[in-house]
């Protein structure tokens, strides 16, 4: 868990409420998990770095199947799929502002995140939701998005 819990007298616990927390995963196949993912291959399967970038980063969506381009003097980085947020354990989830480039993922997968425990155990999920922005073309029905550096 990437976060404490503090109550008004200032204590605060780590992990302490059955606490989850979501994170963007890797391409690898669902088939290939074992029932639980442990500390010791838990880096195969969470995809996030942090990265600091010289300047600003933004995601751009088209709401089409086609690829939009990037601003006037903007760079483009990747190109991708538009994701808006997942659900887990119950009403559970978590998500992005659509400006981030978090929301444009490069390859479109059904669940493309991981769901981690409190006690220590992550795995994708039956129960687990991914949405995706819709295109306005139901018969090309996922956005487009890129990545761009100014």
């Amino acid at each position: 868990m990437p976060f404490l819990i503090c109550d008004p007298g200032a204590n605060c616990l780590y992990a302490a409420h059955n606490d989850l927390s979501y994170w963007l995963s890797t391409n690898a196949s669902v088939s290939d998990v074992v029932p639980f993912i442990t500390e010791n291959s838990l880096q195969n399967y969470i995809s996030c770095s942090v990265c600091e970038a010289r300047t600003n980063v933004i995601a751009v969506h088209s709401q089409t199947s086609l690829i939009p381009n990037c601003p006037a003097n903007w760079k483009s980085l990747w190109t991708g799929f538009s994701f808006l947020q997942e659900t887990g354990a119950g009403a559970e989830g978590s998500g992005q502002p659509l400006a981030s480039p978090g929301s444009c993922l490069e390859h479109f997968r059904k669940l493309p995140f991981i769901e981690c425990h409190e006690r220590g155990s992550c795995n994708f999920y039956t129960n687990s939701y991914s949405y995706w922005l819709a295109a306005l073309n139901p018969r090309n029905m996922f956005s487009r998005c890129r990545v761009c550096m100014k």
